[in-house]
């Protein structure tokens, strides 16, 4: 682990970097406070750090004070204050300015050792919590099996996407995609292939869009995407693009293929209504439904016939 030694002694520098290569640490140094803060700044810094106290430009204790103003934005900081100063106040003086540890010089070797062993445990248990944490994150907002955002997340996006396009009077384009025939592949080839095909074309939407386009599986086979400042000529072109990127490649699991085809519903946003969001939906599921009616590996945007073609329809089976 990278360990930042701060001290304005060269003497004491020398020594604590002979001891910490020793043991198998990296080693940063920094002569004061100021340069240990720049370093502090850098990307992949040391998250363990011997300093000072008495320093000639910023105090161990004010650049501990930084460290945690700061921390929030950042990896943790494991600070040991090493000082000449003893007594129970100057302990509780360094603990409040926010150092993790306290050892008064001159300092056993063997007890620096312990202190930086406690404090490289600490953050590799932070790490694996803030790993652990972002794991669950991801796992609430993201489908298991083709790891796009789920429905939950996509509609999230929707909303945003949508509150941002009020504020800047852009455009947001939605479509709604339904595989074609998805029960028969599941039926003649296994639930494996298609689980395999949910996959690949999960896939291969995502790599066809921009990346701040969204994608999400929306429920079963279908996918929901969100194309921000996108009006109707430009989603119908890109909708056509993704339609055409799945229809022109089979997909193939096991020694098995299979040409799969997706119709697709296109609607654009350009109302001020702030309660858009469940109108819009309902508009891309008319204009799939329109897709499928008219014979599926197509695209279809919405109209209002459309819409009532689709509620009569539904209405009637």
């Amino acid at each position: 682990m990278q360990t930042l030694v701060v001290d304005d002694s060269a003497v004491f520098r020398k020594l604590i970097s002979h001891h910490l290569r020793s043991w198998n640490f990296g080693v940063t140094l920094a002569e004061t406070g100021s340069e240990a803060w720049r370093i502090l700044q850098q990307p992949d810094a040391p998250k363990l750090v011997l300093l000072d106290w008495v320093l000639p430009d910023l105090e161990g204790t004010e650049l501990c004070r930084r460290i945690r103003q700061a921390g929030s934005s950042g990896p943790y900081v494991y600070v040991i204050l090493l000082t000449g100063k003893e007594g129970h106040q100057n302990m509780l003086d360094a603990m409040q300015a926010g150092a993790d540890d306290y050892l008064a010089k001159p300092f056993d070797e063997l007890e620096l050792k312990a202190r930086l062993l406690v404090g490289k445990r600490i953050l590799e248990l932070q790490e694996e919590l803030v790993a652990a944490r972002e794991s669950m994150r991801h796992a609430a907002t993201h489908d298991s099996l083709t790891g796009l955002m789920n429905r939950g997340e996509i509609v999230a996006l929707l909303r945003r996407e949508l509150e941002r396009s009020r504020r800047e009077h852009r455009p947001v384009g939605i479509i709604l995609g339904d595989i074609d025939h998805f029960k028969n592949v599941n039926d003649t080839l296994g639930h494996l292939f298609g689980d395999e095909a949910l996959r690949e074309i999960g896939l291969r939407l995502r790599s066809q869009l921009r990346i701040y386009d969204g994608v999400g599986r929306y429920g079963g086979e279908e996918f929901l995407m969100v194309l921000p400042n996108c009006d109707l000529p430009n989603i119908l072109l890109r909708a056509d693009e993704l339609r055409k990127s799945i229809a022109q490649t089979p997909v193939v699991y096991s020694g098995q293929e299979s040409n799969i085809t997706m119709s697709m519903g296109v609607t654009v946003s350009y109302s001020e209504d702030k309660n858009e969001l469940e109108a819009l939906l309902n508009q891309a599921d008319a204009a799939l439904y329109a897709a499928k009616e008219n014979g599926r590996n197509r695209i279809e945007h919405f109209t209002a016939d459309k819409k009532a073609a689709a509620s009569r329809n539904r209405q009637a089976t």
